[in-house]
C-alpha cells in the first residue's frame, strides 16, 4: 500500500512485529526516503515561551499571540502559518481560562484536525489516526491512573460546541501519544522542545543496529517570497545501502548500552521484546564490558568493584550536575577515572560514559587541553561500538573536534571536523542549520591548518592575538538530559 509522496515505501506486515515498511527501490547512505509533516504537535510545557510554536525555533524575541496570550512565534508569517492548528485551541484556552498540559494539548490538535478532515486516511499517510498502536492493554497500573487523569482534564478542556468523541476512543488518542510520540528538537538538534504524532514514521519498526535514522527538520519561513518556505518535518534518511523489499528501521534508543539493558528498556517503554540480531547475539556487549588484557588482567572481583564505583560515580554526579557544582563534577570523574585506568578496556561503557561528562564539562570550564584529551579517548571507543553512520557518534565527534580547536590542536581539530561532517552529510543531510555550521568550521579549520603548516610560530602568534581581541567564548552549559531520543516517552 502506497500514498501520494510515500510512493517510495509501502506498508507491510513484517513477521512477529505487525505492521512495518519496506522500500520500494533502492537508496544510498543519506538519501531522504521520505519526509512526513507532523498531522499535530506541541512545544512541551517548561518552553511554550522560548520556543516558536510552528517551526520549533528557539529565539531570543518571540511574538505573542494577542488572544490567548499563551502561544508564541517568531514573526508574523509563522503566526499566520499557525493560525488553521492554533485558532480551536486559542478561543479553548480563553474559555478554559489556562493552557492544559502538553499531552492535553496534543491530543485536542489531534481531534480538532479530525473533526475538520474526518479520520480517515488524511493526505500523504499511510496510515489513519484510527489504527495507530495504543498499548493501553498493556499499561501498568500507575500508566493507567495517568490516562484516566489526562481523560478527566481533557474533558474539562474540550469545548462543548466542537465534535463529541468517545471516552474509549479519547483514551485510544492518549495511548497513541505514548507509544508513538516523536521528539522535536530546536534548531540545533542539541534539546528537546516538544512532541508530535507522525503517521508513517510510526510504521517503521525498531532494530539496534538500523539502516535508516530520523532528523527533525524544522523548515524555513525565512525567505522573503512564500512559496520559498519549507514547512516543518520529519525525514527518514538511509544510513546505509538499501535494496527494494527490504525493511526500513530505525532505533528507538540508544545503541550505547548492554543488549539486556536495551531489551528492558524498550521492554518497559514501547511492550515489545526486541529480536533484531544485535541482541540475539549480543553483539559488541563483550566490547562495552571490556576490560584490560595481558598479564594484568584484572580478578573478576576486582572488575565488579569497580564498576559498583562507576555505578555510584555517576549517580553522585547527576546529583552534581543538577545543583550546578561543577568542579565537584570534575573532581568526581578524575578520582573515578584514576579507579577505572588499569581495570576497564578502552571501550568499556562506564568508561566512556564519565568519559564524556568529563570532556564536557571541562569544556565548559575552559580547561580544554584536558577536555581535549578525554574527548579523544571517548571518541576512540565509540568508533569501535556504533554504527559508522550513527548520528549521536557524529555529534560526539563534533563536540570533540570545537574541544581540540578550542586547545589549540588544530590538526587533530580539523581531522575530527572533517570526520563528523562526513557522518552528519548522510544522518542530517546538507541543509540542516548543524551541519551548515559545521562546514563554516571545516573551511576555518581548514584555512588554519594550511597557516599551522606554513609557520606554526606565526599561527600560534596570530591565534592569540585574535583570541585576546574577541570575547572568550563559552562552551554551552553542561546539561543533565540526554540527546533527544527518537520517541517521547515518560521515564
Amino acid at each position: 500500500m502506497t500514498k501520494g509522496g510515500m510512493e517510495s515505501v509501502e506498508v507491510f506486515t513484517a513477521e512477529g512485529k505487525g505492521r512495518g515498511l519496506k522500500a520500494q527501490k533502492e537508496f544510498l547512505p543519506g538519501d531522504v526516503i521520505f519526509a512526513e509533516p507532523a498531522y499535530a504537535a506541541v512545544v512541551f510545557d517548561s518552553l511554550t515561551h522560548v520556543i516558536c510554536h510552528t517551526c520549533f525555533k528557539r529565539q531570543e524575541r518571540l511574538h505573542r499571540c494577542g488572544q490567548c496570550k499563551f502561544a508564541y512565534y517568531c514573526d508574523r508569517t509563522c503566526q499566520r502559518a499557525a493560525w488553521l492548528n492554533h485558532k480551536n485551541e486559542c478561543s479553548a484556552i480563553k474559555r478554559h481560562g489556562k493552557a492544559p498540559t502538553e499531552n492535553i494539548r496534543l491530543a485536542a490538535r489531534i481531534l480538532w484536525k479530525m473533526e475538520r478532515e474526518g479520520s480517515g486516511l488524511s493526505e500523504g499517510c499511510l496510515v489513519a489516526i484510527d489504527d495507530l498502536q495504543n498499548h493501553v492493554e498493556s499499561f501498568g497500573e500507575e500508566e493507567k491512573q495517568e490516562l484516566r487523569a489526562d481523560v478527566e482534564s481533557f474533558l474539562e478542556f474540550w469545548p462543548p460546541h466542537c465534535q463529541q468523541f468517545g471516552m474509549q476512543f479519547i483514551s485510544h488518542i492518549f495511548g497513541v501519544i505514548s507509544c508513538n510520540g516523536f521528539t522535536l528538537s530546536d534548531q540545533r538538534g542539541l534539546q528537546a522542545v516538544g512532541v508530535g504524532i507522525f503517521p508513517n514514521l510510526c510504521q517503521a519498526n525498531h532494530d539496534c543496529w538500523p539502516n535508516c535514522t530520523v532528523v527533525f527538520n524544522n523548515g524555513n519561513h525565512e525567505a522573503v517570497r512564500s512559496m520559498f518556505h519549507t514547512q516543518m518535518r520529519i525525514e527518514l534518511r538511509a544510513l546505509s545501502k538499501i535494496s527494494p523489499g527490504d525493511e526500513l528501521t530505525v532505533s528507538y534508543v540508544d545503541f550505547l548500552s548492554l543488549s539486556e539493558e536495551r531489551r528492558k528498556q524498550l521492554k518497559k517503554q514501547y511492550y515489545f521484546d526486541c529480536t533484531c540480531e544485535h541482541c540475539k547475539k549480543q553483539l559488541k556487549d563483550d566490547l562495552m564490558l571490556a576490560v584490560k588484557a595481558g598479564e594484568s588482567k584484572p580478578s573478576a572481583d576486582t572488575v565488579k568493584e569497580v564498576i559498583q564505583l562507576s555505578k555510584d560515580t555517576l549517580e553522585k554526579i547527576n546529583k552534581a550536575r543538577m545543583e550546578g557544582h561543577y568542579h565537584e563534577v570534575v573532581k568526581l570523574c578524575r578520582d573515578c577515572l584514576k579507579k577505572q585506568e588499569p581495570v576497564l578496556g578502552d571501550t568499556n561503557i562506564y568508561l566512556l560514559r564519565i568519559l564524556n561528562i568529563a570532556s564536557e564539562v571541562l569544556s565548559y570550564l575552559q580547561m580544554f587541553e584536558e577536555a581535549a584529551d578525554y574527548a579523544k579517548r571517548m571518541v576512540d571507543g565509540y568508533l569501535k561500538i556504533y554504527h559508522p553512520n550513527n548520528a549521536q557518534l557524529g555529534m560526539a565527534v563534533m563536540r570533540a573536534g570545537v574541544t581540540h580547536w578550542h586547545a589549540g590542536l588544530i590538526e587533530a581539530g580539523h581531522g575530527l571536523i572533517c570526520k563528523a561532517y562526513a557522518i552528519l552529510l548522510i544522518t542530517h543531510g546538507p541543509s540542516h542549520p548543524i551541519t551548515k555550521d559545521l562546514e563554516v568550521m571545516r573551511v576555518q579549520t581548514e584555512m588554519e591548518l594550511r597557516m599551522f603548516q606554513q609557520n606554526e610560530f606565526m599561527y600560534y602568534k596570530m591565534r592569540e592575538a585574535a583570541l585576546k581581541n574577541q570575547k572568550i567564548q563559552v562552551m554551552p552549559e553542561p546539561s543533565n538530559e540526554n540527546a533527544p531520543s527518537l520517541f517521547h516517552k515518560k521515564e
